[in-house]
């Protein structure tokens, strides 16, 4: 996306997981441990991927976006389809993204991105295009 910025991104942090789960430092159950809530979302806001579960290896794992910033009053926190990223980019100054991944059969699931989007990551000329022009753009 095109406001995209302050992108953090946790891959080591996962891969460090993983490695004390395959070596059995950590035991698996302690990092399945997906609240319900997580995996509703997962499964009504959740964008597919191809994927495997690093830890069952049965399922593909989904990704959920969850949204926080003041100006989403009530609806901060919530899960949003990658679809309406654009949107909320392009309406709003600034917000923060979560990107967790999921796996719905074992519960499995970690952070993986947090990045702002808003319309404060735009300059003036950007401002003045059609919200049709900014597409988002999938992450796998």
């Amino acid at each position: 996306m095109r406001t995209q910025r302050q992108v953090i991104d946790y891959s080591l942090q996962r891969r460090a997981v993983l490695r004390d789960v395959r070596n059995g430092r950590v035991p698996a159950l302690e990092v399945c441990d997906a609240s319900p809530y997580l995996r509703n979302a997962a499964t009504y806001h959740g964008e597919p991927t191809e994927e495997r579960c690093p830890i069952c290896r049965r399922d593909n794992l989904t990704l959920v976006h969850y949204v926080y910033g003041e100006e989403l009053k009530q609806s901060a926190g919530q899960a949003r389809k990658l679809a309406e990223l654009p949107v909320l980019a392009m309406t709003l100054r600034e917000f923060q993204v979560f990107v967790v991944e999921v796996c719905r059969s074992c519960a499995w699931n970690h952070l993986i991105e947090r990045y702002v989007l808003g319309r404060d990551g735009l300059s003036e000329a950007e401002l003045d295009t059609p919200l049709a022009s900014h597409g988002g753009e999938g992450r796998r």
